[in-house]
């Protein structure tokens, strides 16, 4: 028994190790395109860092002076840019190195961030954002090179598990292979689906693989939810993917990439027209690092794909203008842009405290409703 919940700890422990892992590379290739866009407009990098906290490594360049850092804890990174304090906002920061120039000159301290015109600032603080939309791309079109695109067939393994139906009572895992029904050999997910469709409120004899052994179970077919007079067992089978050439890559990557736009984009509209409805809906990053564990037992094509997924999510989420985030330093910016000067710091301690009080009610939406379920047991915790 120590043996098998040894296993299933290490399991448990790879999965987590590899989210971490996966979103660390989003985040840092993040900040990466921050890094790019600075140096074009030479502005001096004060430190590029991986991970958080101690610092455990660094080289100092000698040609540009920047800090290349390895630090202790393996979550994110940063840019830090000279000019950038993350201590005031990007208005208050402009309002001051502008005073400092009447006193220093119009050539004082041109590699500062607040040296660069408004739009050159812009173009800095988004590209960021830009870098995760740019890395979607790359990763959608990695998968279905190395491990082909989706089809309309499906697998005749478990995905993901609907609560209280025939198939979790079972025993059933995400994972586990379909072997055979009432003695016929399984060949394909279609198949599997068709037989338990046509057997309403039939028992099933069903033979399921898991790891090295087979396991047979007994599960009476329920009506579907979206087909009352089709039987489920309450289960979303794995996608199937086949081999697909440059040019189908190419237009599958796109195809995706607009279904993800759809399905944030979406996800956001309804979170912020209906937060009290659809806020159980919405992942924040205990959600995503649940959704990831479940997701890895179904090959590394799903997977990336739920990769590329997070990092257009981060793309966006750091284009809403909210304090901390990219479109907050943006959205100064632009005021910048609209009015010829920084925005009035009255003004600015306004979009401050509202613009807080929105990220921390959407913080604690998300993660109450992601809590909340792994604490009633419908996550792999």
């Amino acid at each position: 028994m120590a043996i098998i919940l040894a296993a299933v700890t290490l399991a448990n422990l790879y999965k987590i190790v590899l989210f971490i892992v996966v979103l660390s590379v989003l985040i840092v290739l993040h900040e990466y395109g921050h890094f790019i866009l600075a140096r074009l407009n030479k502005v001096r990098v004060l430190e590029f860092a991986v991970g958080m906290g101690p610092l455990i490594y660094g080289w100092r360049s000698k040609r540009s002076g920047t800090l290349y850092s390895l630090r202790a804890f393996p979550i994110g990174g940063y840019c830090a840019m000279h000019g950038e304090d993350n201590k005031t906002s990007e208005a208050d920061q402009q309002r001051e190195y502008r005073q400092t120039v009447i006193v220093n000159g119009r050539e004082y301290d041109r590699d500062n961030f607040q040296a660069k015109n408004a739009w050159r600032r812009l173009a800095i603080v988004l590209a960021g954002p830009v870098a995760n939309f740019v890395l979607t791309l790359i990763i959608l079109f990695v998968a279905a090179v190395a491990f082909g695109v989706q089809t309309k067939n499906v697998q005749p393994r478990v995905g993901i598990l609907m609560n209280g139906m025939p198939a979790q009572r079972a025993g059933l895992k995400v994972g586990d292979r379909i072997v055979s029904v009432n003695g016929i050999r399984i060949t394909n997910g279609d198949q599997l689906v068709n037989v338990i469709h046509r057997s309403l409120n039939k028992p099933l004899n069903i033979i399921y693989a898991r790891d090295e052994s087979q396991t047979s179970v007994t599960v009476k077919p329920a009506p579907c939810p979206q087909d009352r007079k089709e039987g489920c067992i309450g289960f979303n089978p794995v996608p199937a993917y086949e081999r697909a050439s440059f040019g189908t890559a190419l237009r599958d990557t796109g195809d995706q990439f607009v279904g993800i736009a759809e399905q944030t984009l979406g996800s956001l509209a309804l979170l912020v027209s209906h937060p009290a409805k659809y806020g159980s809906q919405v992942s924040g990053v205990v959600g995503i690092g649940q959704a990831a564990m479940t997701i890895q037992d179904f090959g590394w094509a799903p997977y990336l794909g739920f990769a590329a997924l997070i990092s257009f999510a981060l793309g966006i989420f750091n284009l809403l203008p909210l304090p901390a985030l990219d479109g907050g330093r943006a959205a100064f910016i632009v005021g910048e842009l609209v009015r010829g000067k920084p925005v009035d710091p009255e003004k600015e301690a306004w979009v401050h405290i509202t613009g807080f009080a929105v990220l921390i009610a959407l913080m604690l939406v998300i993660n109450f409703y992601n809590v909340v379920e792994i604490v009633q047991g419908k996550g792999p915790f």
